[in-house]
Parts: C-alpha cells; structure tokens; sequence
C-alpha cells in the first residue's frame, strides 16, 4: 500500500511548524510509518540549496533564478526522499510544496502561473500531495503573532505587500485546487487549528 503525501502551506507565521510538530508526535504515538520534511530542504542537497536562497547577502538573486533553486531543491527531495518513501508505504508530510512556488514565485514575484506549474511539473516527475492543508491565516495577522520577520531570512525581510500578494496567491491556488487544498482557519488556537487538522485528514483517511 503506497504512503499518504500531506502538505502544509501558509504564509510566514502562520504556525506551520507547531501544527506539523503537533502532527508528528500524533502519528508516532500512534505507530504511524511517516517521515516529516521540510522545503526546500530534506537532504543534504536540499538543504545546501536552502541557505543559498534565504541567505540575506543574496539580495541580488532575480526572481528566475530563485524559482530555479525552489524547484531543483524539490527534485532532488523528490527523487532521493519522497518518491521511495511513498513506495515503501512511508507516508510523508512536508513542510511548504508546490503551492508555495505558486504563490511566492508565480504570484507575488510575478513570474506566472503557467511558468510555475511548468517548473513544479518538471520537478515533481509526476508526483502531487494527496492532499494540503492551508493555514488560513493574513500576514497582517501571522506578523503580529510572530512579533516580526526573521532578520536571517531573506523571504521574510520583503515588505508587508509583497506577502499580502502571497496570500493571495495561496487564495487563487486553494481556488484552483479544490479537491486537493483544504483551508483551515488558522487565527483561533493553535489546539484548536491542530483538532480541526486531524479531523480533516481522519475522515480523509490519510492518518488514523
């Protein structure tokens, strides 16, 4: 039996890594085969790659060649993590995916949809989540929450208008992804956001 591929995806702040970490000590404690990642990143590849994108001295990098990096990052987890791990029965759960390319690179840098799911869709060698889970949550709000944007990530360091075109590029991917994106309403309790998680991805049949 082939593992379940979830996501998660939402804009900076939004609490992707407590949810995914509340994720995980739920489907350990119940003896789930899983492995967690995180994107880009996942090997030791990715992860290079990742310092090269959100290093602050890269001020310089064009919006082509950071969709390039995002996407090489992805082939590579894919081929050497994701793709065998789902064959084994492993199921998988990652920390940002396509949708974020989408709405970072396609949307708020302007680069085009069509040009993005052409890269995702290189990259990806046909492999999609079976299903995401969206963090419902404006950067207004997720800022707030956060106290501020990490001084050591480039990406977070753009201006409050470049990450409210984010938002609405995860708005536009949720619309053109209705069976695969789930919004969850994100700015009540993080308990709260992680009990209505579980209950869309138990009746989904995804975890126990």
């Amino acid at each position: 039996m082939k593992g379940k591929f979830i996501t998660f995806e939402g804009c900076e702040g939004v609490g992707k890594s407590t949810q995914v970490r509340f994720l995980k000590e739920y489907m350990t404690n119940m003896d789930q085969k899983c492995i967690f990642l995180r994107e880009p990143g996942g090997t030791d590849i990715s992860e290079d790659i990742r310092k090269i994108i959100l290093d602050t001295k890269n001020v310089g990098m064009t919006n082509e060649c950071e969709t390039l990096l995002y996407c090489a990052a992805r082939a590579q987890l894919i081929k050497q993590v994701i793709l065998p791990s789902l064959e084994q029965g492993i199921s998988v759960i990652c920390d940002r995916f396509i949708d974020s390319t989408f709405a970072y690179q396609g949307v708020a840098r302007g680069l085009g949809a069509e040009y993005v799911e052409q890269l995702n869709d290189l990259a990806c060698n046909g492999v999609k989540p079976d299903i995401t889970i969206f963090l419902d949550l404006s950067p207004d709000e997720a800022f707030a929450r956060k106290g501020g944007a990490d001084k050591n990530d480039r990406l977070e360091q753009e201006n409050l208008e470049f990450h409210k075109k984010v938002y609405e590029g995860y708005k536009l991917a949720a619309k053109r992804n209705p069976k695969r994106i789930v919004c969850i309403d994100a700015s009540g309790d993080k308990f709260a956001t992680q009990a209505k998680i579980k209950t869309v991805l138990r009746e989904g049949g995804y975890i126990k």
